[in-house]
């Protein structure tokens, strides 16, 4: 027996989170009854329905997107723009999602997925997975700007954790630098924000690596799946916090 919140994130449908949100509002059924309760355990034997439309078991799977700017990091968009889902309509059966997000302006490793709780360990603080980023930003920060980031900065959602910050390159006079930050939380548009908060905007953003894997010569738009190895070893990481 499983909580129904981790059956449907299993299958895909939706992290684990917004599945309990999908059962508090009303929209599962369990052997045709509606279930808003979040304790509730299933089995294999049991129907489930969410939003209408019974759940079927896909095979897991899991990719590496090098995200190209200018697309969204969401599996449809209102507006009609490009999705990082588009990208792998033609050769993928399986309805992935992003594990978190990069910014429409921001490029770099995204990892995609139909596997909800694989996707909530890789994206919840608790699990302190790194990312890392590469900034271009305008103006060259100080010191006592850079220890602001490093030691936890305060923004208008709280105080961000403690980072690892620093600066690759400058040029003094052109007034720009090049900066590797890394970060385990995921807040809406974190990294542009803190460094705007210490008075360096950036200009670009990339995501170089995210915990141990890194682009490994994909070019934007390019994909891989990820190998089962990889994938252990991140459960391990989010598990342990290490590796061995």
């Amino acid at each position: 027996m499983e909580r129904l919140q981790k059956v449907i994130a299993y299958a895909g449908v939706a992290s684990r989170r917004k599945a309990e949100q999908l059962i508090v509002e009303g929209k599962v059924k369990v052997n045709g009854k509606v279930v808003k309760e979040l304790g509730t355990k299933v089995s294999n034997s049991d129907t489930i329905e969410v939003n209408g439309v019974k759940l079927e078991k896909e095979d897991k799977v899991y990719f590496l997107l090098y995200k190209p700017r200018g697309v969204i990091s969401a599996v449809s968009d209102d507006k009609g723009r490009k999705t990082v889902t588009d990208i792998f309509k033609k050769h993928v059966q399986e309805r992935i999602f992003p594990v978190g997000r990069l910014d429409y302006d921001t490029s770099g490793l995204l990892l995609l997925t139909n596997d909800g709780e694989f996707s909530y360990q890789m994206t919840h603080p608790k699990f302190k997975i790194d990312k890392t980023y590469i900034a271009r930003v305008k103006g060259v920060p100080t010191i006592d700007g850079l220890k602001k980031l490093q030691r936890g900065i305060k923004l208008e959602d709280g105080k961000t954790a403690p980072a690892k910050v620093s600066m690759t390159s400058f040029d003094e006079k052109a007034g720009k630098a090049i900066c590797e930050i890394t970060i385990h939380e995921g807040r809406n548009r974190q990294v542009r924000r803190m460094f705007e908060a210490i008075g360096t905007p950036v200009v670009k953003l990339k995501r170089e690596r995210f915990a141990f894997l890194d682009l490994g010569g994909l070019m934007p738009g390019e994909y891989r799946e990820l190998t089962k190895h990889e994938v252990k070893l991140l459960r391990v990481l989010a598990d342990t916090g290490k590796i061995e």
